[in-house]
């Protein structure tokens, strides 16, 4: 079974404002010894969302990220294909002495 952990990195604010303007997002998955992950950024105007750097949550900035072409499914999707490939190859490398 795959597991799925989405984690906020780090977000950018305005230091006038508190608002964040790019939140730095990372999923990872992991099943048994296996693993893939994908790093990106989202970028924000200012003020929208509307929850100061102060007072957001992970989960907020998270739903932000969903909200704003990070497609959650597909992402795990391509994820789970990663583990896929690495359990099941169908490449290798080498040579043969």
């Amino acid at each position: 079974m795959i597991n799925y952990n989405w984690t906020i990195d780090t977000c950018e604010h305005l230091v006038s404002t508190g608002y964040i303007t790019v939140a730095h997002w990372r999923c990872t998955a992991t099943d048994g010894d296996y693993s893939s992950s994908v790093y990106s950024t989202v970028s924000f105007g200012e003020g929208d969302p509307s929850i100061p750097y102060s007072d957001v949550t992970q989960l907020e900035v998270l739903d932000w990220v969903w909200a704003n072409g990070v497609d959650k499914d597909v992402t795990e999707e391509s994820l789970a294909s990663q583990i896929e490939a690495q359990k099941n190859p169908v490449q290798e490398s080498g040579v043969p002495w």
